[in-house]
């Protein structure tokens, strides 16, 4: 039973199998979120699905790439290429270094067959044409042994296109190195996002992240200290076309590296597409956005916040989401909720909406509450989302009291002498993706081992070739050959009449006779012309 399970799990169909079904597998890494890249995400859908949510959960549909079932797969394929190529390799390395087959009884029973009759008069004999024969196939790259050259009827056997089955093996080996590169990554690599605001900085230490997700066997030793700051960040937005008038164009962020503590800093450009490679991990740029300046003094008019606050985009105009959480406040802890909007816009009804990704008009429409925000008890809440359910209302667009409307400059003063709050200044921010994957240069060299395999696979054509030579009663030299394709090959005609060519050059065929039409096939007689 081990055995014939062994056997299955080796075979080609299983391997083929298995691969369609890790194709199959990673699909659902596409349709829902995965928590190693977006915890938060994953979060919110748990929240909006609290039917489906916990067993999409405990099927592992969250993590897919770390699943049971997703290794499973994974190792299985890996266990049944291993034993698919080593033994085909074995025996491709046997077939290479042995002589080609033996030359048929009857070659025009096979698909490509041609024959030449010679004059009596012709210095060319039956050994000295098998040699010639040899001679011009192993010019065209076939791997020659001539045979009987002693004896009435001598022969070449001829064989090439190893390279065929050498690129199907190199294929089947790079797709092992992919895995091993890919686990290699996913053991030893990490993967962290960053929003840096402008002016701010970022040392490469765990406590740096906003968010860190660990191989399997990471360490923290791992991490090189870097550092990275973000002088300023560009937009070019699109002022020239009416059908794309304000979309972005470009984004170029001016960053200052060290490579480590106390290193000389360096100048550098990061661009989306254009990743900057530092401390042995690639840093993405993948978001960007405004950071409004805001300072809120408590009741007791000291300050309790002060600083950029990251505004998220919701649409093109970046009208942005905005929550900002003051436990420092005193006699009341405070929280904003609101939208920024880097141009606003009012319409008649008073409601206002972004016209504009630049920042022309920005202003602040914030809601103000106060109470306790929960901070004070160790359980992690999430920087974008303030629940508001245990709260008191301070301001509200929808209430009498009205909502909080901030331009670059002014100052709001909160009911119940419970303090202000400015809008000082703008800047921008960007959303760095960090990774580092030890297995990525693998990945990439066994990727294109495996592309040039395949290619060699797919075009190259193993082919045999034998070439027979004998002597006619009536003293003309009769030779005949035939080619041989392992599989399909459709260029094998092309080849049977190249090697005509080829021959009745050499031996001034244009004066030779044509064979006879007879099908018995044999050297010692009339053979049939080319099939």
């Amino acid at each position: 039973m081990l055995r014939w399970a062994w056997t299955q799990l080796t075979s080609m169909r299983t391997a083929l199998f298995l691969l369609l079904l890790l194709a199959v597998a990673a699909v659902p890494g596409s349709l829902f979120p995965q928590r190693p890249a977006n915890p938060a995400v994953v979060t919110q859908y748990l929240k909006d699905n609290p039917d489906t949510g916990p067993w999409l959960d405990k099927l592992q549909l969250f993590d897919v790439y770390s699943s049971v079932w997703f290794s499973a797969i994974y190792l299985l394929l890996f266990i049944s290429l291993i034993g698919c190529v080593l033994p085909r390799a074995g025996h491709h390395w046997k077939a290479m270094r042995s002589q080609p087959p033996r030359t048929p009884r009857r070659l025009s029973r096979l698909p490509e067959y041609g024959a030449l009759a010679l004059a009596a008069d012709s210095p060319v004999t039956a050994s000295s044409a098998v040699e010639d024969a040899a001679r011009l196939l192993k010019r065209r790259g076939y791997r020659v042994q001539v045979r009987g050259a002693d004896t009435a009827l001598p022969s070449v056997g001829a064989e090439r296109g190893f390279l065929k089955e050498t690129g199907n093996l190199i294929f089947h080996i790079s797709l092992i190195g992919v895995l091993v590169s890919v686990a290699v990554g996913g053991l030893f690599g990490y993967r962290g996002q960053k929003i840096i605001v402008e002016g701010d900085s970022f040392v490469n230490t765990l406590v740096g992240y906003d968010n860190f997700s660990p191989g399997t066997n990471f360490s923290e030793n791992q991490l090189e200290p870097f550092s990275l700051q973000l002088d300023k960040f560009e937009v070019v937005f699109d002022r020239e076309s009416k059908t794309h008038y304000g979309q972005p164009l470009d984004f170029t962020a001016g960053m200052t590296t060290r490579d480590a503590a106390g290193a000389e800093p360096k100048q550098q450009t990061l661009k989306v597409n254009e990743p900057l490679s530092i401390g042995g991990a690639n840093v993405y740029l993948v978001g960007n956005g405004y950071a409004p300046v805001v300072t809120v003094r408590d009741g007791d008019g000291n300050i309790a916040h002060q600083g950029p606050v990251v505004a998220v985009p919701t649409d093109g105009a970046y009208t942005s989401t905005l929550v900002l959480k003051v436990p420092d406040a005193r006699p009341e802890q405070l929280g904003f909720v609101g939208l920024f909007l880097p141009t606003a816009l009012e319409n008649e009804q008073g409601v206002a909406f972004g016209s504009d990704p630049d920042p022309f008009n920005p202003r602040l429409y914030l809601n103000s509450y106060a109470g306790d925000l929960g901070l004070d008890e160790g359980e992690p809440k999430n920087v974008y989302v303030l629940d508001t359910a245990g709260l008191r209302v301070l301001n509200d667009r929808t209430q009498e009291s009205g909502g909080i409307v901030l331009g670059p400059g002014e100052t709001f003063t909160l009911p119940d002498g419970l303090g202000t709050i400015s809008f000082d200044g703008l800047k921008r921010y960007v959303a760095l993706d960090i990774t580092a994957d030890p297995g990525e240069t693998g990945a990439l060299v066994f990727s294109s081992l495996a592309l040039a395999g395949l290619c060699a696979s797919l075009f190259v054509g193993r082919r045999r070739v034998w070439v027979r030579a004998g002597t006619h009663p009536d003293g003309r030299t009769m030779v005949e050959w035939a080619l041989l394709a392992r599989g399909e090959d459709h260029r094998l005609a092309a080849e049977a009449a190249a090697l005509r060519k080829l021959l009745e050059k050499e031996w001034l065929a244009g004066s030779a006779r044509p064979a006879d039409n007879g099908k018995n096939g044999g050297a010692g007689s009339a053979g049939a012309t080319n099939s």
